[in-house]
């Protein structure tokens, strides 16, 4: 397990505990960080327009992993109910059972980079490998994230997994809606590209001691990237929401300035 980093003394002294509360506004204002993505590219999906789509449908499947993200470890700041039909919500739209996914990535924090951790399958592979294993890292997150339900987590992956089974057949052969289907081919696209773009270029060529995750300190590609790039920040202190780690990452480069080197891009 890759704990060696989190026994640090200098990691252990970094001042976080300010940092994971979050005021109404931030909450409002990642609860709806999603929305104007889609919306716009359905706009312009539903009038032919499927290439001007894309981008926003990409920048709606980012902005959903950012949130979804906060979801897996409850640091939207909303209480856990409401997260979990978030992170239900987020599983219809994205076509994927974010409870299975939830499991799979708390799994990975508890074994970064070690063999046990399936998430970062694609990490340890050349970038190229890890595009063509986005179909294959779909359904072994899925299976892991199964396999370590316990009853509760079970009943929520198969409300996801039995949603998706009666809506996805739907759009694609009841509604005859190209919008909708335009969204589940984007949406297809995006769980495949994820082991390469949400695994692939935050821990490639790390290690399971030190250097586990990659980082940012640009601050313009922090801001284009929504800040989903404290990827070493995050693992350290997940806890910590993703409004807040760009703070954090100045807090730890007191401390612990090195860890800054392995970069995201």
């Amino acid at each position: 397990m890759a704990l060696e980093i989190m026994r640090d003394p200098r990691i252990r002294a970094v001042p976080y505990r300010d940092l994971i509360p979050v005021s109404r506004w931030e909450v409002w204002k990642e609860l709806l960080l999603c929305f104007p993505w889609i919306g716009i590219g359905l706009v312009l999906a539903h009038f032919g327009y499927y290439l001007l789509a894309l981008p926003f449908s990409f920048m709606f499947f980012l902005t959903g992993l950012r949130v979804v993200h906060n979801a897996y470890h409850y640091a939207i700041g909303i209480g856990k109910a409401p997260t979990e039909w978030v992170m239900y919500l987020l599983s219809v739209t994205m076509q994927s059972s974010m409870h299975a996914l939830q499991l799979t990535h708390l799994h990975h924090h508890k074994h970064c980079m070690d063999d046990e951790d399936v998430e970062a399958a694609s990490a340890r592979m050349a970038g190229w490998k890890a595009l063509l294993f986005g179909p294959m890292f779909y359904w072994m997150i899925h299976r892991k994230g199964i396999e370590l339900a316990r009853p509760r987590q079970k009943r929520w992956i198969a409300f996801e997994l039995g949603t998706l089974a009666v809506w996805l057949p739907l759009v694609l052969f009841v509604f005859h809606s190209p919008v909708l289907i335009y969204h589940v081919i984007a949406m297809t696209i995006g769980q495949c590209l994820t082991a390469f773009f949400a695994v692939w270029t935050v821990h490639h060529d790390c290690d399971r001691e030190h250097y586990i995750a990659r980082t940012l300190r640009n601050r313009f590609k922090s801001v284009i990237a929504f800040d989903m790039f404290f990827h070493l920040e995050h693992h350290l202190f997940p806890t910590v929401p993703t409004c807040h780690l760009s703070e954090l990452s100045k807090r730890l480069d007191d401390h612990a300035p090195e860890l800054k080197r392995y970069q995201v891009y």
